[in-house]
């Protein structure tokens, strides 16, 4: 046995007894953060602006602070560029993590010393329950690969700044540095592909145990990796047991990843962002990530349907339902206080707290009063797929607004590994699915009003070509399921397969 795996044994053991006695102190552990937090808050010019003297329970909290998305922040965050202290929290932030807002552009998101440990530990804790879990503690021993952003910083009002898998790749743990690849310079290459080419060059001859990344990119690797080893994966990597996934739901991809693979691996799903690590999957092989409750963060949750209202409602733990789809808001200690993360979550389960990632806030499509969701477009493709045995690369709805002659439709744009024998037929299919999971989509076909859906089969490798014209290739983007709108959708036309 070799030491690394030998050493993660107990404390593998360890935090998997911590996190499950955490199980049952959510809602106290989530009071203490809520006090924790006001208390450090008040000396802050938020605290101030919002009479953090005052408050000393939620019921105050919500009258006091109202919901903010990041665009509503930025006053705050500008200050902090200029170089004031103790605005948001306590002193400065030790970092910005830049990210890509849809609607605010370029997005600077606090971390600090205190919240810095929550991206690190849950990142950590993931993989100690899996290996209490499942007693695979081998791949310890073996090289890991995280793809990932550049971890080269830039200084924007003398913070360090990069993307937040750039940052945390500096707090990777000293005993996890000579297991880790690619390298520190292969890692800094911004141009995705050629990034791409040096991670196969580097690891096509390694002892990779665990691969760690969104999907979409962890496939674009494997296809790279398949061609040049001309082996599927299993085979270049005989000893790859785990995979680490988050970002994006898994299910569309899963078929063809570990047909790539060429065997079942185990797959462990995680819920990061730049503004906190919220959820991971602590149970192999069941649905639901654990929610995250003793770790700097205090959640709150709106019905999804009223976050746009002007009073909303604003639970917190105790009081949600399983089964309600909620978007999720957070309040933390690098300073972010009824913020709106723009996800939307359901509950799954409230002993434990186990929640699934349902979508964004602003990912639906809603042109004729449907609010069709992210998770109801991917179960009715998916369910469809699975029946005619078809893998979907990849895939986004939009709708189709007619004026004229004809009536209005979603379009939805899908990469067929294989394209269906019949492709009405196989659309008909999703469309009865949408109709079964959406009484208001269903209503609005019944009615007239809309005709069925229509896909368009795109081209081989068409995402990766529309996201390279964007400019958003590779680390940790995302094509979005649903818009509301036609922008992305007008941009895919040359992407179509029109034969």
């Amino acid at each position: 046995m070799k030491i690394k795996s030998f050493l993660a044994r107990p404390f593998a053991s360890y935090i998997h007894k911590q996190i499950r006695k955490s199980m049952a102190t959510a809602v106290d552990d989530q009071r203490k953060i809520l006090r924790e937090l006001l208390k450090t808050g008040k000396i802050t010019e938020f605290g101030a602006d919002h009479g953090f003297q005052e408050i000393e329970d939620h019921d105050q909290f919500k009258k006091a602070v109202p919901l903010r998305d990041y665009e509503a922040f930025r006053p705050y965050i500008d200050k902090i560029k200029e170089g004031r202290h103790n605005v948001l929290w306590k002193g400065q932030p030790i970092y910005f993590a830049k990210t890509s807002g849809t609607t605010s552009g370029v997005k600077y998101i606090p971390i600090t010393r205190e919240s810095i440990p929550n991206h690190i530990n849950t990142a950590r804790n993931a993989l100690l329950c899996y290996m209490s879990e499942t007693g695979n503690h081998q791949f310890a021993n073996g090289r890991m690969i995280f793809l990932s952003g550049s971890p080269e910083l830039e200084r924007v009002g003398g913070i360090p700044t990069g993307r937040l898998s750039g940052i945390v790749n500096h707090h990777v743990p000293s005993y996890l540095r000579t297991n880790q690849l690619p390298s520190y310079e292969t890692n800094c290459i911004e141009d995705w592909e050629t990034k791409l080419d040096k991670i196969v060059a580097e690891t096509i001859r390694q002892d990779m145990t665990l691969i760690s990344g969104i999907p979409p990119w962890m496939q674009m690797y494997f296809d790279r990796l398949v061609g040049k080893g001309g082996k599927p994966v299993k085979d270049l990597f005989p000893h790859f047991s785990v995979m680490v996934h988050g970002g994006v739901n898994f299910s569309p991809y899963r078929a063809k990843l570990m047909q790539s693979i060429g065997k079942e691996v185990d797959t462990i799903e995680t819920f990061p962002a730049s503004e906190g690590f919220f959820a991971f999957q602590d149970r192999l092989g069941e649905e639901g990530l654990l929610l995250n409750t003793d770790s700097g963060i205090f959640f709150e949750f709106v019905p999804s349907g009223e976050i746009f209202s002007d009073n909303p409602t604003r639970l917190s733990l105790k009081d949600v339902k399983v089964g309600e789809n909620y978007a999720l808001i957070i309040n933390n200690n690098a300073g972010l206080w009824g913020y709106n993360l723009g996800d939307t979550v359901r509950f799954i389960s409230v002993d434990p707290y186990r929640i699934l990632v349902t979508g964004r806030i602003k990912h639906f499509i809603s042109a004729f009063g449907e609010h069709v969701i992210g998770e109801e477009v991917e179960q009715s493709l998916m369910k469809a797929a699975d029946e005619e045995k078809l893998r979907i690369v990849e895939f986004t709805v939009a709708p189709m607004i007619r004026e004229g002659a004809g009536k209005s439709y979603h379009e939805w744009f899908v990469e067929f590994e294989q394209p269906p024998a019949n492709l009405e037929a196989f659309a008909r299919k999703v469309d009865e699915n949408l109709r079964r999971k959406n009484i208001y989509y269903d209503d609005l076909i019944r009615g007239n009003i809309l005709d069925p859906l229509v896909i368009r089969p795109m081209r081989r490798d068409a995402f990766i070509g529309y996201m390279k014209s964007v400019g958003k290739l590779g680390g940790q983007n995302k094509v979005p399921r649903l818009s509301n709108d036609r922008r992305i959708a007008d941009a895919l036309g040359p992407f179509t397969d029109l034969n």
